[in-house]
C-alpha cells in the first residue's frame, strides 16, 4: 500500500487527484474505488492509503481508504 494526500477533489464529477511524495505526477482516483468511506466525506488535504493500478489512461489509485490522523498523546495532568 502507498500513501498520499488529496490535492484536488472534483465533487460534482466524483473523482480527485492524490499527491505522492517523490512523484512528479499526481494520481487519479474515482469515488467507485473508495473503501470504507464515501466521496462526500473526503476533503482536500486528507491522507489516503491506496494501491496503484494501470488502466487505458495510465496509472490510477484503487482500494482507496482514508488514513486517520494520529491522535496526540494525552498530556499528563500537572500537580
Amino acid at each position: 500500500m502507498m500513501t498520499g494526500i488529496i490535492k484536488t477533489l472534483v465533487k460534482d464529477r466524483g473523482f480527485g487527484f492524490i499527491t505522492r511524495e517523490g512523484e512528479a505526477k499526481d494520481l487519479f482516483f474515482h469515488s467507485k474505488d473508495l473503501v470504507g468511506i464515501t466521496f462526500d466525506e473526503l476533503q482536500e488535504g486528507d491522507k489516503l492509503s491506496f494501491e496503484v493500478a494501470e488502466g487505458d489512461k495510465g496509472l490510477y489509485a484503487v482500494n482507496v481508504t482514508r488514513v486517520e490522523a494520529e491522535k496526540p498523546a494525552a498530556a499528563e495532568p500537572t500537580a
